[in-house]
């Protein structure tokens, strides 16, 4: 049974979980004069796991195929048109250890094929050229050229792909490394900044509602039409990342329960549900007896300042065996010496028992209580203490004089969910299992508008956006408010937000400099 299409001002959408998932896709449906309501149990948006960069190609995944590197980079695309306060402009260099099985060789194929991609994108769309021009996504550079660079004066604000790589090139052992290495025009992205843009941006659109320390007990479906459950495998069948085969204009009724801020039980009524809870999905799928396969892992980052440095620094990724003593190293900079460190190591960024899956009772993945604990409360002193130094250590393998290099906050951490049951996935959207319910299930940030795109065409095959202006709602990224938002005003924001969760601002502030392209 289902009920009739709701009016246009009766059309009602229910976000769940106000990540970069969740937050994106309320933009965007409120954005488009759908009325929005973003539930978040916690203080404030985007406060899940560490987040530093774009996947622009994928670049940082050597095992990932290369259709998921392609939709990684279109995914990216589009985040920086839309998002472009909360991006760091910055490249990436990406290079390999002397202990590493592969060789740089390896790489190239893949760099040629996502330079062509690239290429073919902006002959398509002039405005997708924000990496720069396709001719210069990357570039090769040899051990003479580092050691040339090293001898140039280091500039303060980088003007060009050379400025870049000085400061390496004066500090990096080239012993260390294979050649060439290769820039990369792979940006930096802010979480601080997505979580202020995402907070000014909702509370100037009139048709969303922003719901902090909020939390959801209960769900029922008053329509009475959803299918019962069966077997994972069944589910899973259905819950494909493409939008479901029905056809017409079908609306189901959903009711929420949910505690407010001040611990009150209260009732909400929407048309449609999307569960963006992040590493906590499952929760909700299970309060509808709607199982679902996922992995879940926990992953943390660290903070460490480093004095001695100098110049603008792109990001550094050394690529490692995950898992082993010679796991990747990533270095991303931040202004006035501060650094986010990975290590992808068990004693670093991985952690013994940290990936777990969910089961045939249960759509959600229990983590241990000492991740937990993590997640909702702090981290022992010692631990932080131990992992920076180990983190600053996998560092100064390459860099020696970044063992300098001190604590300077608490982890940056957080889990992640995973759809399926492959630990490598790094490409993934949103699932269907039942017409008016949604789950965002992006990997990485740069997914979180395709998931937020689905969705929308979800709510069309619905018949719930009768009621809007054609126009907008089949432009490309309609985002008026969002893109409105000034540099200014943003930056202001996320550096209260910084200090909020102990952070030092730095990690909020922009990398200024001169655009890589």
């Amino acid at each position: 049974m289902s009920q009739s299409i709701p009016t246009s001002s009766q059309v009602k959408v229910a976000v769940i979980g106000g990540g970069v998932a969740g937050s994106t896709i309320a933009l965007r449906l409120s954005e488009l004069g759908i009325k929005t309501t973003l539930f978040e149990k916690g203080p404030s948006l985007v406060n899940g796991p560490p987040m530093c960069h774009l996947h622009a190609g994928g670049n940082l995944y050597r095992d990932i195929s290369d259709e998921q590197c392609f939709t990684l980079l279109q995914q990216s695309i589009d985040t920086l048109k839309v998002f472009r306060h909360c991006v760091d402009w910055r490249p990436t260099v990406i290079a390999l250890p002397t202990t590493d099985k592969s060789t740089p060789a390896a790489l190239l194929p893949r760099l040629y094929k996502l330079q062509q991609r690239y290429r073919e994108l902006v002959a398509d769309d002039e405005t997708n050229e924000v990496l720069g021009s396709p001719e210069h996504y990357f570039r090769p550079y040899e051990r003479e050229q580092l050691e040339a660079l090293a001898k140039r004066p280091t500039p303060k604000v980088a003007q060009g792909f050379d400025d870049w790589l000085i400061p390496v090139a004066k500090t990096v052992n080239l012993d260390t490394l294979q050649f060439p290495v290769f820039l990369v025009q792979e940006y930096g992205l802010s979480a601080f900044r997505f979580a202020a843009a995402a907070t000014l941006a909702m509370k100037s659109i009139a048709d969303c509602e922003l719901r902090l320390n909020h939390q959801i007990v209960a769900i029922t479906d008053t329509s009475g039409a959803l299918a019962p459950s069966g077997s994972l495998e069944t589910n899973d069948a259905l819950a494909t990342n493409s939008t479901p085969a029905t056809n017409g204009a079908v609306s189901k009724r959903w009711q929420l329960s949910y505690k407010d801020s001040a611990g009150a039980l209260n009732l909400f009524d929407c048309d449609y549900v999307v569960n963006a809870c992040g590493f906590r999905s499952g929760e909700i799928d299970d309060l509808l007896n709607l199982p679902r396969q996922r992995l879940v892992e926990f992953k943390a980052a660290y903070v460490a300042h480093w004095p001695d440095t100098f110049g603008q620094w792109p990001e550094v990724i050394i690529h490692g065996e995950r898992g082993t003593p010679q796991g990747m190293a990533q270095l991303t900079p931040y202004p006035n010496g501060f650094f986010q460190l990975h290590g992808m190591t068990h004693d670093i960024t991985l952690f013994e028992g940290g990936l777990v899956a969910s089961h045939a009772t249960s759509a959600q993945p229990k983590l241990s209580t000492r991740f937990l604990n993590k997640i909702e409360h702090q981290w022992p002193e010692q631990e932080v203490a131990s992992r920076t130094q180990a983190a600053v250590n996998h560092a100064s393998q390459f860099f020696p004089a970044f063992a300098n290099a001190k604590v300077a906050a608490k982890p940056l951490y957080g889990a992640q969910q995973i759809p399926g049951t492959d630990p490598g996935l790094r490409a993934a959207d949103v699932s269907f299992c039942s017409d008016g319910y949604a789950r965002a299930e992006i990997v990485k940030a740069s997914s979180a508008l395709a998931a937020s795109d689905a969705i929308l065409g979800d709510l069309k095959r619905l018949g719930l956006t009768q009621h809007l202006h054609v126009e907008a709602v089949n432009s490309s990224h309609y985002f008026p408010a969002t893109k409105s938002l000034t540099q200014q005003g943003v930056v202001q924001l996320a550096l209260k937000i910084a200090a909020q969760r102990d952070y030092s601002e730095a990690l909020a502030e922009p990398i200024q400099s001169a655009h890589t392209g």
